[in-house]
């Protein structure tokens, strides 16, 4: 994500704030704040996607707006020329990584708060993939397939976000088990692919015992 592109996450949602609307667009920021307080749209949808919010500058507080992606939409659609249109692709996809970063990290949370701890504190800058990618491993350690494909070939629905209500029993405890393995590794050894045939070897060790339980 570019460092241009500041979409952050505000109450578990992406949002942007005005300024950087104004800065990347080239616009005044006053004049970005009038076109938001003179958006034509209902009241229900201003109010849902363009928080006011204030920000300070050598100890002066200025007003500004917390914007979802709904409202940088439809407030960009005014912004026209092919400059304009780059930016508004760079803004979208920037939402849609923050999203997915977003419900990762709280599928990661609800499945094992400390697996979540340790990935946020060995990256600088956390992205949404470090979790898929380590959660993908585990799944497909334990199951032979990614989470993808495990919906597929139990005909789940793709909004499903977890798949862990589906698991076997074994399955649910060995994937809790190469978690808590996966911690220590996850700090202590930063090769993926390392930490990778270390919990693949963890988990024969693991199957014959879950399975005999």
């Amino acid at each position: 994500m570019s460092d241009l592109i500041k979409v952050t996450e505000k109450n578990g949602i992406p949002v942007v704030s005005s300024r950087y609307i104004s800065d990347t667009f080239s616009k005044q920021h006053k004049d970005v704040l009038e076109a938001i307080r003179s958006i034509e749209c209902s009241e229900e949808f201003s109010q849902r996607n363009f928080a006011p919010s204030n920000f300070s500058v050598r100890g002066r507080r200025y007003p500004e707006f917390l914007i979802t992606k709904d409202g940088f939409t439809f407030l960009a659609m005014g912004f026209k020329g092919k400059k304009a249109a780059k930016f508004k692709e760079d803004y979208i996809n920037a939402f849609n990584q923050m999203e997915s970063f977003i419900r990762n990290l709280l599928e990661a949370k609800m499945d094992f708060p400390e697996f979540t701890d340790a990935i946020m504190s060995t990256h600088e800058e956390p992205k949404h993939y470090h979790f898929s990618n380590e959660l993908n491993m585990i799944n497909a350690i334990v199951t032979g397939m990614n989470a993808k494909q495990f919906k597929e070939s139990k005909g789940l629905d793709k909004e499903v976000h977890s798949i862990r209500p589906y698991l076997e029993p074994h399955q649910l405890e060995a994937v809790k088990a190469l978690q808590r393995i996966d911690i220590g590794l996850i700090i202590t050894i930063p090769d993926f692919q390392q930490r990778k045939r270390i919990l693949e070897s963890q988990y024969i060790r693991l199957k014959s015992r879950l399975l005999s339980a």
